[in-house]
């Protein structure tokens, strides 16, 4: 799987609404109303990054979440983290 250019990432960006590159990754934060909501969307990101054998980088600040994604094995954000991005944006309605 090849790395992503930084042209075919800010490519990618306009369909990953609340995404950004930052560090070499993708990343996302996201404020909940309420601390266990943070944490159910984390355990219903889990599940589908279990399935898909791809798992994001997840800080938990109180109510406010940030994925991060980035293909350590390949060394930067490959098309699997871009399409990762998309999972959790359905999973967190955006």
């Amino acid at each position: 799987m090849a790395v992503l250019t930084d042209d075919q990432v800010d490519a990618a960006l306009p369909d990953l609404d609340g995404w950004e590159r930052a560090d070499g990754a993708l990343r996302r934060s996201i404020k909940f109303g309420a601390f266990l909501d943070g944490i159910e969307a984390v355990r219903r990101v889990g599940e589908k990054a279990e399935a898909k054998d791809h798992h994001p980088d997840i800080d938990i600040r109180w109510r406010t979440v940030t994925f991060a994604l980035v293909t350590h094995s390949e060394g930067g954000i490959t098309d699997k983290d871009v399409e990762m991005a998309k999972e959790i944006n359905a999973i967190v309605g955006q």
